[in-house]
């Protein structure tokens, strides 16, 4: 199969679809890869990097587009690639389709066939290619919290974790799957009072065992919610539909509730969002205030440590890209019902009931077009 690695331009997005490593993997299956000039370099790859492992450098981003069957990504395609996407192209990377409807209806109209990271689900019910970015996000959003609860940063001037004699910031997480239990870690590390909420009382039983005693974990509900709300500093929004569309746990009447400088983190802004006041903003201008309550909303957090990230994203994704090379995207969807699941759009029907629901289109069977 011919193989496309472009480079990612949403904006301040620094990681890359494959590392050096994994383009030598597709080549040694016998596969052809073409990668973007100074597609790696935000992530700490050069082009001989990739070159040495076997890729061929084409300059520009219609180049590759225009020769690749298998296009692999980061982030969802934007606005100036779609004119790019070939009839039949398969895309694999991040789409979100359920909060960006220009997208997929862009995607219906390419024709394309879209293989959605975020929808990958084994067995179990895991989302191993959400997993990897999960956890850095997850991390960086008590990082990013801590940064925004300074008072130049308008935040409410707390230090997360206190001091001797003086109380550590008061940490509420919304959601106690991957995002929200490495919230918990990295809040607890620093020292903070941290409260995690899910509506699962297996998991919330699982959380009490395996993080530590500055945690407190309660049961979810919208009068919780809203009460816990009025005495937090920073509050992360972390909560996951696989596919759809995320709930709305903070509405907009709550923020006047709120203490001034009150930080909200909403890391499913790219699922729509669990905080009603929240946006998609970028690395650049990352923040805006609502009722003196900071609202940090970044889409792609990880793109800001694509070091960290890229390594830990391919290495999940890798697996599955070698497969779907070595089979064809047909023949991978069939055998594997993990595959299966993440497709979202095939040659103009929506395959993914969440994504048909979000906008009112019609649904085909995802076994119709395999």
């Amino acid at each position: 199969m011919i193989i496309g690695v472009p480079k990612e331009i949403k904006n301040n997005e620094n990681r890359v679809g494959a590392t050096p490593a994994g383009v030598n993997e597709l080549v040694r299956n016998g596969h052809t890869v073409y990668v973007q000039a100074t597609a790696g370099e935000g992530s700490g790859f050069a082009d001989e990097d990739y070159a040495n492992a076997g890729a061929t450098i084409l300059p520009t981003i219609a180049e590759v587009y225009a020769i690749a069957e298998m296009i692999v990504k980061v982030k969802e395609p934007i606005e100036s690639e779609y004119s790019l996407i070939k009839d039949n192209q398969l895309l694999f990377t991040y789409f979100h389709f359920a909060s960006h409807e220009p997208l997929t209806k862009a995607m219906i109209e390419r024709n394309a066939v879209c293989l959605a990271y975020e929808t990958v689900e084994r067995p179990d019910r895991s989302l191993p290619l959400l997993v990897p970015m999960s956890e850095v996000a997850g991390r960086m959003s008590i990082q990013e919290g801590a940064k925004y609860l300074e008072k130049p940063l308008k935040g409410r001037g707390i230090l997360l974790g206190g001091v001797p004699g003086v109380r550590p910031a008061q940490v509420l997480i919304l959601g106690g799957g991957v995002v929200g239990t490495n919230a918990a870690k990295m809040a607890a590390g620093m020292g903070a009072d941290v409260t995690i909420l899910d509506t699962n009382l297996a998991r919330l039983r699982y959380l009490d065992d395996v993080l530590p005693a500055n945690v407190t974990t309660q049961m979810s509900n919208g009068y919780v919610i809203r009460e816990l709300v009025k005495t937090h500093d920073l509050i992360i929004g972390a909560v996951l539909i696989p596919g759809a569309k995320a709930p709305n746990l903070i509405t907009r009447d709550m923020l006047k509730t709120m203490k001034p400088g009150t930080v909200l983190v909403d890391v499913a802004v790219d699922q729509g969002g669990c905080i009603e006041t929240c946006k998609p903003t970028t690395h650049e201008n990352p923040t805006f205030i609502i009722d003196d309550v900071v609202h940090y909303c970044v889409a792609n957090m990880p793109g800001a440590v694509p070091f960290t990230s890229t390594q830990a994203l391919t290495n999940a994704t890798l697996p599955y890209v070698v497969q779907v090379a070595n089979k064809g995207w047909k023949q991978a969807c069939a055998t594997s019902e993990e595959l299966k699941k993440g497709l979202n759009v095939v040659n103009g029907k929506v395959v993914y009931k969440a994504v048909a629901e979000a906008f009112g289109l019609e649904y085909t069977d995802v076994n119709t077009v395999l």
